[in-house]
């Protein structure tokens, strides 16, 4: 599949990424006392009144907290407004039948490779292990990265999963992060066209540059977790989502955007989830 930019920089791609909607089929489901339907259609209304216009939007897992069917058609009905298309993959708490259920959508994106624009290309990587918080990508999984990163050298590279390759610094998040992520990195190490790398899974703002690639986690549409905590612990951030635009000589712009401050804000005292 090849997304072709439609921006007025002839050369920059534009991609919108939101993450971690943890939606319910009820309309009112709460994840720590944040209704996450409310807090993910306040993203998508504040997405629609921003300047930025994007080629695409990026859905890193976890779209749904209970596995239901309503639950995915809840996203796909909430991101209409976005009028692009939305590539997405499974996070640890996502059902692939249930995923499955939405398909085929004119909006929604089950693919595990595009082409974007002339200059960039997007690999899809599914890092679930049914039934478990943490990740771990299969030898299927290696081996498309590889062989994509092997048939497009000219390409600068996005990869997109759902779990963080890299440790956050908080103790019991990172007992959660990719397993066996040293394969993963090897397969990137054996090339030179992997520019960042694009999770979600940790509910935080992370960058932080590896074997030349930029590892980069964003923030939840719904309840955020305080960076560099040992113990679960949440943060007072709001709700957020990236812009990021790559441009044609593989480097690349990002930022972080969030609600007004005070929105959304979860139960402090809550010990887990």
């Amino acid at each position: 599949m090849k997304v072709t930019s439609n921006t007025k920089v002839k050369d920059t791609i534009k991609l919108l990424q939101i993450t971690d909607t943890h939606l319910f089929e009820a309309e009112d489901g709460s994840l720590l006392s944040v209704c996450t339907n409310e807090s993910f259609k306040a993203v998508v209304e504040a997405v629609t009144d921003e300047s930025f216009q994007f080629d695409a939007i990026l859905a890193t897992g976890d779209i749904s907290q209970d596995h239901s069917d309503a639950s995915y058609r809840r996203f796909a009905e909430g991101i209409k407004p976005l009028k692009q298309d939305c590539f997405w993959l499974p996070g640890n708490h996502d059902y692939k039948p249930s995923m499955n259920s939405v398909m085929p959508s004119q909006q929604i994106m089950q693919v595990e490779h595009a082409l974007l624009g002339e200059h960039w290309q997007m690999v899809l990587l599914d890092s679930q292990v049914e039934g478990v918080p943490h990740g771990r990508l299969s030898q299927s999984q290696l081996a498309l990265l590889e062989s994509k990163l092997a048939q497009y050298p000219e390409r600068h590279t996005l990869v997109l999963l759902h779990h963080h390759p890299l440790l956050v610094g908080s103790a019991w998040l990172d007992q959660h992060t990719l397993k066996d992520a040293e394969q993963f990195w090897q397969v990137v190490e054996r090339h030179s066209n992997v520019r960042a790398i694009l999770c979600g899974h940790v509910h935080q703002d992370m960058q932080k540059v590896h074997s030349g690639a930029t590892v980069i986690a964003t923030p939840s549409t719904c309840v955020q977790f305080k960076p560099n905590s040992d113990d679960f612990a949440l943060d007072s951030c709001s709700p957020g989502w990236r812009e990021l635009e790559l441009h044609a000589d593989g480097s690349f712009d990002t930022r972080v955007k969030r609600l007004e401050d005070g929105l959304f804000a979860p139960n402090f005292d809550s010990n887990g989830y």
